[in-house]
């Protein structure tokens, strides 16, 4: 019913969508005297607005054409390494580069947005770094034949992918799946797998939400998992590949995320509206870029959502030893030949301090100087893999140890 009633209203509003947009296009139709006029770009810049008031199921692109190594520029090809029903691992590979780089798989979010929320992560690490990612599917389109996917499928993804990229490659997961993948590298490293990861890295990623709770982590746990499964699961309809099967849908996580900072989303509309009506092209654009990305959602499978809260949010399993793998304990004090690195940030309010350090004591038999933390001043969550700090003052860590572990 949820999803029904969702996609009856943007049907309603797509006429009016498209028709704000025309009129916002007929701008360029007009006498260039009457284009520059204060009226003019007040009216345009509202009807781009209206037109912009939209949600996309369909993943952006990464938008990577070249990359400058030295004194060199190659050209960007993304290549699907391997592929299920459920994600791809996008391998983005340089035609006519042929020194060796060191290999890292990114573990992106699935979360409601796509795995292009990180192209500023990829972007920092590919003049240095062979990199893949995992390249997640919208659940919506992926037909009910194609089976379940939930904790234990995520988990065997990203063994299956460290897999495919051989021995000798590192992982830098991203936010919510850490624990996922510290599941999946204590798992291979128990079974001596040789494509066990030499170092991993993990980014403002809920490894124990007992510790500093934030707003985020309390709300999970306000609410019995059958209160989630009732009100949050809603059914694909029957116009997508994926119709019949049970889902967390993109936007019901995107009008959450929203709520939490609704006073920043509103200022920023505000902001987009005065750099529209004023000529400013470049500071529009900015935020214009920042919202295609944030407003094109992905939706989860029902089983890889009620499992994560359950798991992760409200049982903390992981970090109390009782994290199960098909059955079988997960340990991570199995992990011992593999570098750790924990970054968090300062001011995450989604991902509080503590969360992913404490992965720390879990790898229990990695020797201390193969360990290492590193506290971002002055940065939100987003700001721990993206941005200027992300660029010139954490990468610098992910890279020494990187190499260090190489």
């Amino acid at each position: 019913m949820l999803y029904a009633m969702f996609q009856a209203q943007n049907d309603l509003f797509e006429p009016m969508r498209l028709w704000a947009d025309g009129m916002a296009q007929r701008r360029a139709l007009l006498p260039d005297m009457l284009q520059d006029s204060p009226e003019v770009r007040r009216w345009a810049a509202a009807w781009e607005l209206v037109s912009r008031g939209a949600l996309t199921h369909t993943s952006p692109a990464f938008g990577f054409t070249t990359v400058d190594i030295g004194k060199q520029t190659y050209a960007i090809e993304e290549e699907a390494a391997f592929d299920t029903p459920f994600g791809t691992l996008l391998h983005f590979k340089k035609d006519g580069f042929s020194e060796a780089q060191p290999k890292v798989l990114v573990v992106a979010p699935l979360s409601g947005h796509f795995a292009t929320l990180l192209r500023g992560t990829v972007e920092v690490l590919l003049p240095e770094n062979d990199v893949y990612i995992t390249d997640w599917k919208n659940a919506r389109d992926i037909p009910v034949a194609a089976g379940r996917f939930g904790f234990d499928e995520y988990v065997e993804h990203v063994m299956r992918f460290l897999e495919v990229m051989g021995a000798g490659s590192h992982l830098l997961g991203v936010c919510q799946p850490c624990a996922h993948a510290l599941a999946a590298v204590a798992v291979m490293a128990e079974d001596d797998n040789k494509a066990t990861p030499r170092s991993v890295t993990l980014m403002a990623g809920p490894v124990d939400t007992r510790i500093n709770p934030s707003k985020v982590n309390n709300l999970a746990k306000e609410k019995p998992i059958e209160w989630f499964e009732s009100n949050l699961i809603s059914t694909v309809p029957w116009r997508y590949e994926g119709a019949g099967r049970r889902v967390y849908p993109g936007f019901v996580q995107l009008m959450a995320f929203m709520s939490m900072n609704a006073e920043r989303h509103l200022k920023s509309h505000v902001e987009l509206y005065e750099h529209l009506k004023n000529g400013e092209t470049e500071k529009a654009q900015a935020i214009k870029t920042f919202y295609d990305e944030y407003f094109a959602v992905l939706d989860l499978t029902e089983e890889f959502y009620l499992e994560t809260v359950s798991r992760v949010f409200q049982e903390h399993l992981l970090p109390q030893g009782m994290l199960e793998y098909r059955g079988r304990k997960v340990d991570p004090g199995a992990i011992r030949r593999t570098s750790l690195l924990t970054v968090e940030g300062e001011r995450d309010d989604i991902c509080s301090i503590g969360q992913t350090l404490a992965a720390h004591d879990l790898c229990r038999s990695i020797k201390p100087h193969r360990k290492r933390h590193h506290l971002q001043p002055g940065v939100g969550h987003y700001g721990v893999f993206s941005g200027g700090k992300w660029r010139r003052q954490i990468y610098p860590l992910v890279r020494n140890t990187i190499l260090a572990s190489a």
